[in-house]
């Protein structure tokens, strides 16, 4: 009966409503899945920033730490090579002052043994000098006193340098300071 009622024009305006229906019912379900699969990729958008700001905050963190320890380090093999320089600089200068001290004993008792001998000697005749000139006095090792205690004095510090540079190799820079 309704039908019959109905011309061309209201079967076409029924079923161009049922087509807008239909179409505004798929539309709606096409929106509820793209709004969750927004919601899904903000989230995963929100868990990827959380995660990379957490991955940045560790490498700070392990980077600040490794400047603490390259500082501490630092610090330990500045005053293990202050200590080697001052040690080095006291047995240098304590060996110094030893061969100068026996450089003057020495000197005292070649002195007093030319004292006495001369004073023994007074009575005989001297040798006459060379015919070339005066003979100059070179030392018991061909060297005169003065020559014999810088060469002295220089064999010291090459001894101590080359002690100084061996202890310096030493020093390891890249050891844990826990380790002796």
């Amino acid at each position: 009966m309704m039908l019959g009622l109905l011309n061309w024009q209201g079967i076409g305006g029924i079923a161009a409503s049922l087509t807008l229906g239909l179409l505004l019912i798929i539309q709606k379900g096409e929106t509820s899945h793209w709004r969750k699969q927004s919601d899904t990729f903000e989230q995963l958008y929100h868990s990827e920033q959380a995660a990379f700001s957490t991955t940045v905050a560790q490498y700070r963190a392990v980077a600040d730490q490794a400047r603490a320890a390259d500082e501490a380090n630092l610090n330990r093999v500045a005053v293990d090579q202050a200590a080697i320089n001052q040690r080095t600089a006291n047995e240098f200068e304590a060996r110094l002052a030893a061969a100068r001290a026996d450089a003057r004993r020495l000197r005292l008792q070649s002195e007093a043994a030319a004292d006495s001998g001369a004073r023994r000697s007074a009575s005989m005749p001297g040798l006459s000098a060379a015919p070339g000139g005066a003979a100059q006095g070179t030392g018991q090792n061909g060297l005169p006193l003065t020559d014999r205690q810088i060469a002295t004095g220089q064999a010291i510090q090459l001894d101590e340098l080359i002690k100084w540079i061996r202890q310096q190799h030493a020093v390891d820079p890249n050891r844990e300071p826990s380790t002796p």
